[in-house]
């Protein structure tokens, strides 16, 4: 008669599920994790920690690996860590790659695990966050036909269409998948120190012969004043993840909800006592239009993205009596306020972004005109004109419109003149609109006529003295043109009042239809 056998030590295989969890968050290893320390980087474990509400992660295929037999055990999360979170009790989803895991380079499990579960999080709403840092796709993974065509960028349902808020972060080298992501992202933070381009130094050398650095072909400088892709940069990760959560506070979860109103101390009646000692007495006198919007908008709110791209235009997320809003504002301090082809860009970039999530637009005129120049046509002004101005007529959320100073030319219909209609234009009183400045039209005409004049300063200056009654706010004013002309000082009440008037006691009536929601980020 035999002996019944003793039990399993682990009946329910709990004890080898630890282990296999354990072995996981393990990552690549302590001498890689210790690796990274020492390069001043935190792990994607430890980036997440700092960007989601304590004890709120909840992670997706801890349990991965490479479908590839022989690298396997050395494949936790299979290089990417992914899962849920929260930000301020809000839901989010979030993933990175994990450089102590073959340099964080993209395998077949772990990109289609973070394709699903992010495609799965936009179904439902969630806002995403992408932690980048890494090289792009695995080489063994990728090679071959099957490799290529089992691993191409994944375009799965419709194409992305601005359901919800996906904010990308550059954190280390960013080739390939992270590129991508931040390509098609919303809002870019990358930290200083941090790469982000289509090929690394390695590969472009063994390709094409050239001999770069990684900085000279994606470091923060490059993006920030050369190409525009990023829009906030951050000293170190900590405080990129601060502006993760910062940014996020602007939007909704997603495109069915509406921007979160925030309470604000700051009354919406405060009077701007010395926004008159902001603008200068003489016309041509440069002055920095940030200035003014610390004073309109609510106190510590705004948020200027692409800051050293193009900066004659600022573009912003702000706040205004508690709602969020976009602001477009030339500023005189960089070629006088004149707009080239980046403003231009990063215009249209920002009204689709706005546009889709029902964020009012507000403008602050104060432009001679755009930049014109050779370089500025070489780099195809008149489309780059013509792409904000379409933009603008298909965005469908309230925009409301001051004329600070100048607004000349097709500049004034760019930045939702009286021809966009938009909800209230009003102006201050030192207005100034026309095609162009009178000193300029003026010799124009008597460029052309001097022969004319025994002596063509008395009717030129005549002229000039004319035009410059003509160009200020009176006569449009008049005629229902400007919707009022206000004493500067009472600015911020105006448009908190009108802003209010537009999106309606339940914020409903500033939903856009969102016709931008499928443009490109630039172009």
């Amino acid at each position: 008669m035999s002996q019944p056998s003793d039990p399993p030590s682990d009946p329910h295989c709990v004890e080898e599920l630890a282990a296999r969890r354990d072995k996981a968050l393990t990552m690549g290893g302590a001498v890689k994790v210790a690796k990274v320390h020492a390069a001043g980087k935190l792990t994607v474990r430890e980036r997440i920690d700092l960007l989601v509400d304590p004890g709120t992660f909840r992670e997706v295929g801890l349990l991965s690996h490479s479908d590839l037999p022989e690298v396997r055990d050395k494949t936790p999360a299979d290089g990417k860590v992914c899962g849920f979170g929260a930000i301020d009790g809000r839901t989010i989803y979030v993933s990175g790659e994990d450089p102590t895991v073959l340099a964080g380079s993209g395998g077949r499990v772990g990109v289609e695990k973070d394709h699903d579960a992010m495609s799965y999080a936009a179904g439902k709403g969630y806002p995403c966050v992408s932690l980048g840092d890494g090289g792009g796709a695995r080489i063994p993974d990728i090679m071959g036909a099957t490799g290529m065509m089992g691993m191409v960028y994944p375009i799965s349902g419709p194409p992305r269409d601005r359901r919800v808020p996906f904010i990308a972060t550059i954190l280390g080298e960013c080739y390939g998948g992270p590129t991508w992501k931040a390509a098609v992202a919303d809002v870019v933070i990358q930290v200083k120190g941090a790469v982000m381009a289509v090929s690394g130094p390695p590969v472009l050398a063994a390709a094409t012969g050239e001999v770069v650095t990684g900085e000279e072909i994606g470091g923060w400088e490059l993006h920030a004043k050369v190409t525009g892709q990023v829009d906030l940069f951050a000293d170190d990760e900590k405080a990129c993840m601060s502006l993760v959560r910062r940014v996020l506070s602007y939007f909704p979860n997603n495109a069915d909800e509406l921007p979160p109103v925030t309470p604000s101390d700051d009354s919406p009646t405060r009077r701007l006592d010395d926004v008159l000692d902001v603008l200068p007495h003489r016309a041509k006198v440069a002055y920095d239009m940030h200035k003014i919007l610390s004073r309109v908008f609510d106190r510590d709110s705004l948020l200027e993205l692409k800051p050293m791209f193009d900066a004659s235009l600022i573009t912003a997320l702000a706040r205004l009596g508690g709602r969020p809003v976009g602001v477009l504002a030339n500023n005189p301090m960089q070629r006088a306020g004149a707009m080239g082809p980046g403003a231009c860009e990063k215009a249209t970039a920002f009204i689709c972004l706005c546009d889709s999530f029902h964020i009012p637009l507000v403008f602050l005129h104060d432009t001679p005109g755009f930049f014109v120049s050779k370089a500025a046509e070489e780099k195809k002004m008149p489309l780059k004109i013509m792409t904000f101005i379409e933009a603008l007529h298909h965005s469908t959320v309230p925009r409301l419109s001051v004329v600070v100073r100048k607004s000349y030319g097709m500049a004034h219909c760019n930045m939702s003149g009286g021809n966009m209609r938009s909800d209230y234009l009003v102006a201050w009183p030192t207005a100034d609109v026309s095609f162009m400045a009178p000193e300029a039209a003026a010799n124009v005409v008597f460029g052309r006529k001097v022969d004319d004049f025994d002596d063509p300063e008395g009717p030129r200056a005549e002229l000039i003295d004319r035009m410059k009654r003509m160009n200020a706010p009176w006569e449009a004013a008049g005629l229902g043109l400007f919707d009022d002309v206000i004493d500067p000082r009472d600015t911020r009440r105006v448009l908190v009042e009108a802003l209010g008037r537009a999106v309606g006691p339940r914020g409903d009536r500033g939903r856009s239809e969102r016709r931008l929601a499928s443009w490109p980020r630039m172009f």
